[in-house]
């Protein structure tokens, strides 16, 4: 029975450390683990957050990159419209009183454009104004992989695109709100 177990633990041993190898190649797949690690060090991120994280590591994992550009963003925008819903939107009804009128994160996103979502994020001191343009750019790369266009971004692109995310939010989740 040991030896089954040496056996096993040898194996799963020698699995990680081949991944290891493998994500450091450009090209690998395999460099998805990365992230993966990454992810796990944000332990603020609910259920849902988690899961469309761990969905948009699977695209790539199938070479779905655009898709997984999509997931990325609705994961990461997710989190910062849980942050500002965590005090009853008060900050947000405070600089935005005709958006009173939206009780709840939910009915706001239904009428109000992500671009707004991050400038009143912005305005509340969630984030800076540096962060602002980035997102902005950023959410610009994830329209353009959710509609008919053109770009068709590659394994490193879609990898570096959550990568980013999940490092800013990193950041984000350390400050006080």
């Amino acid at each position: 029975m040991n030896r089954l177990k040496e056996a096993i633990t040898s194996a799963k041993n020698f699995k990680k450390e081949a991944l290891e190898i493998f994500g450091k190649h450009e090209t690998s797949k395999f460099r998805t683990i990365t992230i993966e690690q990454t992810k796990k060090n944000l332990k603020q991120l609910s259920i849902r957050q988690d899961k469309l994280f761990s969905e948009a590591i699977g695209c790539i994992e199938k070479g779905f990159y655009r898709a997984s550009i999509v997931i990325a963003w609705a994961g990461f925008i997710d989190c910062i419209e849980s942050i500002l819903e965590s005090d009853g939107m008060k900050k947000v009804h405070t600089l935005r009183p005709n958006w009173k009128k939206f009780k709840n994160i939910e009915m706001l996103k239904e009428s109000i454009s992500e671009y707004q979502i991050i400038e009143v994020a912005k305005d509340t001191g969630l984030l800076t104004k540096s962060e602002c343009k980035t997102l902005h750019g950023l959410l610009s790369k994830r329209n353009e992989c959710a509609h008919p266009t053109n770009f068709e971004p590659s394994l490193n692109d879609s990898l570096g695109y959550i990568s980013e995310l999940l490092n800013r939010l990193e950041n984000i989740l350390k400050r006080k709100y």
